[in-house]
């Protein structure tokens, strides 16, 4: 109890110096581009009100939903897969580790070019960010799987079948649900790029379309919206890892 107080209140007093620091910077100015936050709590209330920020939601969060789900599946399916067989690993690993250090910005006409401007490219942009990250500590995770719990469950005559199910993907499951949480946070940066590079939708085009009649205070209303829905998903999902897998908490840089 006197953890999760202390981190509240660690979270809390950061709030309270970084949005505070964001008054005092928008009150200097250090650009005129720079709007004070209470300025962009107004515009955010005001977008909320009218129902524009709900409208612009259900266009973000489509194709972040649809590549979240299609990166979690494939992505844990494809990283068990390379975890457990050499061959496949030397396959498709590389590819994955390509993905993951590839510039997005540069693959985006690629994909346009193929898919046009819609919701498909959106999808790929999102599992093109989220899925390296899962499949590569899904592999990890199963591939160090502690010889000696291998060798227990041979031991008691378990199956390849059992010593998978009942051995390997529980032991790798902390680290693999760690891996969600992480492409998940890279689906959010891909949905808004996408947003951003692509077309403008959602919320990618509240924040174009502000920045291009300098209304600032709606711009950074949009962004800052972006990142509090970003941080209290993330959050959920590490609530529900310390339920899950209480015998294996392993402590966050935030407690």
């Amino acid at each position: 109890m006197m953890t999760m107080n202390r981190s509240l209140s660690l979270k809390l007093l950061s709030g309270v110096i970084v949005f505070g620091a964001w008054e005092i910077a928008g009150h200097i100015p250090v650009s005129y581009g720079f709007p004070t936050f209470l300025e962009s709590m107004a515009a955010l209330v005001a977008m909320a009100i009218d129902g524009s920020l709900f409208h612009a939601y259900i266009d973000t969060l489509r194709p972040l939903a649809v590549g979240l789900l299609i990166s979690a599946f494939l992505g844990i399916a494809l990283g068990l897969w390379i975890g457990l067989s050499s061959w496949f690993d030397w396959l498709f690993l590389p590819i994955f580790i390509v993905m993951q250090a590839a510039p997005l910005a540069a693959l985006i006409p690629l994909l346009v070019m193929v898919y046009g401007i819609g919701l498909t490219s959106k999808v790929f942009v999102v599992c093109i960010m989220a899925m390296p990250v899962i499949v590569l500590n899904t592999a990890g995770a199963v591939r160090n799987t502690p010889t000696n719990l291998k060798e227990m469950g041979y031991s008691f005559l378990g199956s390849e079948r059992d010593i998978i199910l009942k051995v390997i993907i529980p032991s790798a499951s902390p680290i693999i649900f760690s891996g969600l949480r992480l492409g998940t946070s890279a689906g959010f940066i891909g949905a808004i790029l996408s947003e951003l590079k692509i077309t403008p939708t959602g919320i990618g085009d509240i924040i174009t379309y502000s920045r291009s009649i300098a209304d600032y205070a709606s711009m950074y209303a949009a962004i800052f919206s972006i990142i509090l829905l970003a941080v209290c998903f993330l959050n959920l999902l590490e609530r529900i890892e310390h339920v899950l897998f209480e015998g294996n908490d392993r402590g966050y840089a935030s407690d």
